[in-house]
């Protein structure tokens, strides 16, 4: 983990840092606001979380293309000063006196909405960056990241927040996007304009290219089947846990706090092993190994009880759940980058985040209706069992590897030499 991947490779890290810190101190920051200042009711709070997703991605899908044709450091630059924007807007409205519910639901969708073409530019960026050997050393190293940010961003916001007040975080998180926006630029270097491989294509077409790219493809097609159903299952009953513990198990703020965050030192380890476990046992065994027992947790959440025996049941299925994570999110996110074409990959992780969030606010919602009927520690059962399996959607074989023919070098972006050398519980894809 030591190695230098290079000076612009630090830059990008480095940004992706500052960022996701934001992001976790931040974090349900716009839930608190809702309910504190606004005071929302549960119907509302559902709303802003689902809506902000689900139209935040349908917002998006031109992006794909969009982003596909252009050069990546632009447009993450871009992406970045627009949050930076969204974000500000809020504690500027609070301090004005004029923050409103349909502020903070506008605020979600443009958010969402630039951070999968963020996240689709920066994927692309990230394999002209460095060699291919040390994709899986980068995406640990933003896997190590998000984990440490994971542990300690929600306290410590907590504690800002009951300092200076419910708009704090907020305001540093939109400080985040502007020094992530910083960092970007200072990366420096050439970055020739992508050429599109298919002039005679239609701008129409461009948007299904993605999903015609997953679809298609013999191994990433069930990965993306597994990853999204995993992670819409896991964050949909995020808010159920929060209030069975909370509520009817009655765990006080700073227990729940420690349930979530002790466990993220398991990502951190996860994060660490990934590299040496594909060395030794190869890309395809740990994938299948680690994406089996990741869907081995969850269920177990449902037999949580008050007390001490209660909280730690909830650590310990969080640490092996966000270990098996930790090993599994940066060798998938490497394998779906190699076997995507350079000028494809925005499309394709366009498309990914689309499906992803889509599905999230969905399954929100179903299980939000699931848990009115039936209880909270029911719907989260249910949800376990599901979870047990996804499994099956796991691609069985090794299949010889499949990469889409590399555009010409004259459009493709600067590579960096040899020798220089990627948003509740955060689940993976």
């Amino acid at each position: 983990m030591g190695r230098s991947l290079g000076r612009r490779f630090g830059w990008f890290w480095a940004a992706y840092g500052v960022s996701t810190v934001g992001t976790w101190l931040a974090f349900d920051a716009f839930t608190l606001i809702a309910v504190v200042v606004l005071h929302a009711g549960p119907t509302e709070v559902s709303v802003l979380s689902a809506a902000g997703l689900a139209v935040g991605a349908a917002a998006a899908v031109p992006l794909g293309p969009w982003v596909e044709f252009r050069r990546k450091r632009p447009v993450m630059v871009a992406m970045d000063l627009t949050r930076f924007a969204a974000v500000a807007s809020v504690p500027a409205a609070y301090a004005l006196g004029r923050l409103s519910f349909a502020h903070l639901l506008v605020v979600s969708v443009v958010v969402a909405a630039a951070g999968i073409a963020f996240r689709a530019a920066s994927g692309a960026y990230l394999k002209a960056l460095v060699p291919p050997g040390d994709l899986l050393l980068a995406n640990a190293r933003f896997e190590s990241t998000t984990w440490t940010a994971t542990a300690l961003g929600p306290p410590l916001g907590g504690f800002a927040i009951g300092l200076f007040g419910p708009v704090t975080t907020v305001a540093a998180d939109a400080v985040s996007y502007l020094l992530s926006a910083a960092g970007i630029r200072a990366i420096g270097g050439r970055e020739p304009r992508p050429g599109r491989a298919d002039v005679s294509r239609s701008r129409a077409a461009d948007l299904l290219d993605g999903w015609r790219h997953i679809l298609t493809h013999p191994t990433l097609r069930p990965l993306f089947l597994n990853t999204v159903l995993v992670n819409g299952l896991i964050l949909a009953t995020s808010p159920l846990l929060a209030v069975l513990m909370l509520g009817r198990l009655g765990f006080t703020p700073w227990q729940y706090g420690l349930a979530f965050g002790v466990p993220c030192v398991g990502g951190l380890l996860g994060s660490r092993l990934a590299r040496r476990l594909v060395t030794r046992y190869g890309t395809h065994r740990v994938l299948l190994t680690a994406g089996a027992l990741r869907a081995c947790w969850s269920v177990w959440l449902a037999f949580v009880r008050p007390g001490a025996a209660g909280l730690v049941l909830v650590i310990a299925v969080e640490f092996g759940l966000i270990t098996c994570m930790g090993v599994f999110n940066p060798v998938f996110a490497s394998y779906r980058l190699d076997r995507t074409a350079t000028d494809r990959i925005a499309r394709t992780l366009s498309a990914w985040s689309v499906t992803g969030n889509a599905t999230v606010a969905v399954l929100t919602g179903l299980w939000g209706l699931l848990a009115d009927l039936t209880g909270a520690r029911t719907a989260i059962a249910v949800a376990g069992l599901l979870m047990l399996t996804t499994p099956l959607l796991l691609p069985r074989r090794e299949r010889a590897p499949r990469r889409e023919p590399e555009p010409a070098a004259a459009t493709a972006p600067d590579r960096v030499p040899a020798t220089a050398g990627r948003p509740r519980r955060r689940a993976g894809g």
